[in-house]
């Protein structure tokens, strides 16, 4: 359609050129009539042009329209039942970075569906927060009533890790949005890469990272999604390798740089071609709640790239329990935390 617009106002252009100068053409040179006809000529010239000018931005608003629309109808939609709700201030979304493949079977030894990461970004305004949920938090599951991991409740699926959270803690769910982390490397080479800060050169056998460098370093997609996925995280720090001690606390630091990086880069992206292309990369890698429409989908998409959440760090505590398992309950300060979520 936009090829042919585009086409049709050319020929427009052609042939009221041509008239034109015909006109030119047949004039008597003698006459006092051609400065006139020079003058129509012109202003027809000027009109012509201006409704090409209409085409074209039409032409071009229709396709890219149609394309977003074409995206749009890519992404899953999961129906998360009647989880969702509104509390007090501002919107708040849960953003799942699920690890789904095969390979995630392989490391951890657990077949089926899990939630690797788990978020809250509350907007509200200009302002946004970002609270991470460790996986290991010790909570009620509402599909069994039996105590367990928050990421066991994905299992069950979305919803009832939406209602998981708001039983457990009080926090209503607005909206719902998944990406699986094989899309990340995609998303990551659509924007041309990203740049992280790193203070020390820092690698993971386990997940591929090797960054030698210090400082602001550019990852390609492998690399980002090598960062996002490490475990066993390791700087070398005055020659010397020093493991991250911190377990899953480290990789939910790294994943809000990463996060923080690509809005940024969203932001910075002034093209609306390039911004298509990442969310074509992004469509099939993207599950959201059945009741996100386009538009909603797009005005997240546009905050986001304006936004510089602030982290929120939940206190939590580490413990065993009677089965011997090492978990993470909450700590001193963090009902005050979760009230201002709700």
């Amino acid at each position: 359609m936009l090829l042919v617009l585009v086409a049709l106002a050319g020929l427009l252009v052609g042939v009221g050129t041509e008239r034109a100068l015909g006109r030119e053409r047949v004039e008597d040179p003698g006459s006092a009539r051609p400065r006139r006809t020079r003058r129509r000529s012109w202003k027809r010239r000027l009109g012509i042009t201006a409704v090409v000018l209409v085409v074209v931005l039409l032409a071009t608003g229709i396709g890219g329209w149609v394309w977003a629309n074409r995206v749009f109808d890519r992404i899953e939609k999961v129906d998360v039942g009647t989880a969702l709700g509104h509390g007090g201030s501002g919107t708040n979304y849960l953003l799942v970075g699920a690890d789904n493949g095969p390979d995630s079977e392989a490391r951890e030894g657990i077949s089926g569906m899990r939630s690797d990461t788990i978020m809250i970004l509350n907007i509200d305004g200009s302002r946004a927060r970002m609270l991470s949920l460790n996986r290991d938090l010790w909570l009620k599951n509402p599909a069994t009533g039996e105590m367990g991991r928050i990421n066991a409740t994905y299992r069950q699926g979305p919803e009832n890790l939406i209602r998981a959270i708001t039983d457990n803690y009080g926090i209503p769910i607005d909206r719902y949005i998944e990406i699986d982390f094989s899309s990340f490397a995609g998303l990551v080479d659509a924007f041309g890469g990203i740049d992280i800060p790193f203070e020390h050169p820092a690698f993971d056998v386990a997940s591929g990272l090797d960054v030698r460098e210090t400082g602001l370093v550019h990852l390609d997609g492998d690399q980002a999604l090598a960062y996002v996925r490490s475990r066993h995280y390791v700087e070398v720090i005055d020659g010397e390798e020093v493991p991250d001690l911190t377990s899953d606390l480290g990789r939910v630091q790294r994943q809000q740089v990463f996060l923080r990086a690509i809005m940024a880069k969203n932001g910075d992206t002034k093209n609306p071609v390039k911004l298509l292309r990442a969310a074509s990369k992004m469509s099939g890698g993207l599950r959201i709640d059945h009741r996100m429409t386009m538009l909603d989908a797009a005005r997240f998409a546009w905050r986001m790239g304006k936004l510089n959440p602030e982290t929120v760090v939940l206190p939590v505590e580490f413990r065993r329990t009677s089965g011997g398992a090492s978990v993470l309950e909450l700590g001193e300060g963090a009902e005050a935390i979760l009230a201002t979520f709700r």
